[in-house]
């Protein structure tokens, strides 16, 4: 009986340390010329109103991480005085990665 408890706890145990999955998003700010490195891009919780930011790097890549599997999002990035369209992330969709990528028109 021993040997089962034994083995139990390394499955189980491991499972219930991990605690909720955190879910990722990450991309690439795109312009009419390519990647834009500097662009500001906007996690907004739709649930707390809470709005988190994030400079481009030099690649227009983005990452906003330990995001809660429960609630909203809505993602856009700003560069220039130009917006892109603002993307959603639903509470609903079981991933726990996602790779958005956003467009700034120069129009």
């Amino acid at each position: 009986m021993s040997a089962v408890w034994m083995a139990a706890p390394g499955g189980v145990g491991a499972e219930q340390q991990r605690g909720p999955t955190q879910r990722i998003v990450q991309g690439k700010v795109m312009g009419a010329s390519g990647a834009v490195n500097g662009a500001v891009v906007y996690l907004k919780d739709d649930h707390s109103l809470a709005v988190k930011s994030y400079i481009t790097d030099s690649d227009g890549g983005y990452r906003f991480g330990q995001l809660a599997q429960s609630t909203d999002y809505e993602l856009w990035a700003e560069s220039n005085g130009k917006k892109s369209a603002v993307k959603t992330i639903s509470s609903f969709d079981s991933k726990n990665q996602f790779y958005i990528n956003l467009k700034i028109d120069s129009k």
